[in-house]
């Protein structure tokens, strides 16, 4: 235990230092978050609609969407309070809460790549068997265990961070409640809440980044034993949407992790967690839609359907 005033709220700096832009970051981030529902929901409505979309890769993906919708409800809206309040502040209960669904929905959005990128190396390594390895039953288990074992790994955490007393320095210099600030504020000691979120970072991060390259290493050399260049670009193309979302995913985890630490490094980290939280969930849709015939062409069934009824 250290000695201090105990504190009831923190404070979100958010980015102190973008004095006469607050309006229109405000309206950036809030076309941004109206996109992103709208983009990610529309999938939903789509993959639901159209019995063609119905099958495993697009039942992921609607998982995926979903997630997407909550993953950034949870940071958007307190990130537009900072552009509009002087002193964003936040109940203690309200940041534990944000921080458990932030880092709950981001580790089950990493196990959720991670079976995509499963069923994109059965369908694709194993055509012949995938139909009956691939059952609507063991995607359902699959799509669950991503979501309980994402609820179960920061729930643990979070019940050993509820019960630590907080005082001292109330401030946090980022847009949401991140776990690393917090526990700056506690006043008892944290070496075993430091050591589960390590062993989970370890876990979920470089575990499903091995896991998803080596599907994915299964994947090329099954592309290059295809003789003709269309038969080994239409194979591609059935995953190429997955990887650019992978790709982007890790690459800004990595980057927040992995580089070496300079003075300016947290100010980069944040410029990278927009990245993370609010442009990869607005991206993920338009880079499925633009980049799968199969999404394009329920979209415009969907927009022509209407119009022809109308017509009759």
């Amino acid at each position: 235990m250290r000695n201090g005033t105990a504190i009831t709220e923190f404070i979100l700096l958010g980015f102190p230092g973008i004095q006469g832009l607050q309006v229109p970051l405000f309206i950036v981030i809030l076309l941004i978050y109206i996109l992103t529902l709208a983009g990610n929901g529309l999938i939903i409505v789509i993959v639901w609609a159209e019995p063609r979309l119905q099958i495993p890769m697009y039942f992921f993906l609607c998982n995926l969407a979903f997630l997407e919708i909550w993953y950034t409800t949870t940071v958007i809206p307190k990130l537009l309070e900072t552009f509009v309040v002087a002193k964003t502040v936040i109940c203690i209960p309200c940041c534990l809460l944000q921080a458990f669904f932030h880092f709950f929905l981001g580790t089950t959005e990493f196990l959720i790549l991670t079976i995509m990128s499963f069923d994109r190396y059965l369908a694709i390594c194993k055509p012949l068997h995938y139909p009956s390895i691939m059952t609507s039953n063991l995607c359902l288990q699959l799509a669950l265990s991503s979501w309980v074992v994402g609820f179960t790994i920061v729930l643990c955490q979070t019940m050993l961070l509820i019960q630590l007393p907080f005082c001292g320095n109330n401030v946090i210099n980022h847009f949401y409640c991140d776990v690393g600030p917090i526990l700056k504020a506690a006043c008892a000691d944290t070496s075993i809440l430091e050591l589960l979120g390590l062993l989970a970072t370890i876990f979920v991060i470089p575990g499903s980044l091995l896991f998803t390259v080596i599907s994915y290493i299964y994947i090329l050399s099954t592309i290059l034993q295809i003789p003709s260049a269309a038969g080994r670009q239409k194979t591609f193309s059935t995953c190429g949407s997955h990887l650019t979302v992978v790709s982007l995913l890790y690459g800004a985890v990595l980057f927040m992790y992995l580089r070496p630490t300079a003075h300016s490094s947290f100010k980069i980290n944040k410029v990278v967690s927009v990245l993370n939280t609010i442009l990869t969930p607005l991206l993920n849709p338009f880079i499925y839609t633009f980049r799968n015939k199969e999404v394009k062409g329920a979209l415009r069934k969907a927009m022509t359907c209407p119009k022809t009824q109308h017509a009759k």
